[in-house]
């Protein structure tokens, strides 16, 4: 769960996030992936690379990838000491020169201690509509961590369906996003990577995999 607004419009209404933990949200509702989540994705596909990771946030996504050998093109709304920090991600209108692969962890839109955060589906709705069209645009590929129950939303089952999706990897183990030792709670959703491939061959059904 990155930490962007990405120059959305406010909006007003009360917001409740989704689930509360019991613990006090990290600030901006940042939470780095933790390497066997993006492990799992690479365990699955194979990306054609250089891969632009748009929500970098510490590199936790970066660094698993490029130990893959593949080259990353980090960055971030924010900067947290890694990557390019003020980088608008909606506002982009082409992949960095050469990118064949975008992936991250989107923002969810959770708000945590920012109260009037915008709704989380309106928010992810549109990264996801953005980041499918650049896909297109450059032929290439997209892999982006959402919850698994987000997908059966109509409005994003519709714009799944309308895209290039090549397969969903069902991660079999629910997200840790923090350790806090033997007071760490268990994991409360599961996810999926979404994955999209402009070059499928789209007469065949994208395939579900557990991971």
């Amino acid at each position: 769960m990155n930490d962007q607004s990405f120059g959305l419009t406010e909006d007003r209404r009360e917001f409740r996030p989704i689930h509360i933990s019991g613990f006090a949200r990290e600030a901006n509702d940042f939470y780095p992936t933790p390497d066997w989540v993006t492990q799992t994705l690479l365990n699955h596909v194979r990306l054609r690379g250089p891969v632009w990771e748009p929500c970098c946030g510490d590199g936790a996504i970066a660094k698993v990838i490029e130990r893959q050998g593949l080259a990353v093109h980090a960055t971030d709304l924010a900067d947290r000491g890694y990557g390019q920090g003020g980088v608008d991600f909606l506002t982009t209108e082409r992949v960095p020169a050469g990118c064949q692969a975008i992936v991250t962890n989107p923002p969810y839109g959770d708000g945590g201690a920012e109260r009037g955060a915008p709704a989380s589906s309106r928010l992810l709705l549109s990264f996801v509509k953005h980041a499918i069209s650049l896909t297109e645009q450059c032929d290439g590929q997209l892999a982006l961590l959402v919850r698994f129950t987000w997908m059966a939303g109509q409005r994003a089952s519709s714009l799944m369906s309308a895209g290039p999706l090549d397969r969903v990897i069902v991660l079999t183990k629910r997200i840790r996003w923090f350790d806090m030792g033997d007071a760490t709670k268990q994991g409360q959703h599961h996810h999926a990577w979404l994955f999209f491939d402009a070059q499928r061959d789209r007469a065949q059904p994208p395939a579900i995999v557990f991971g």
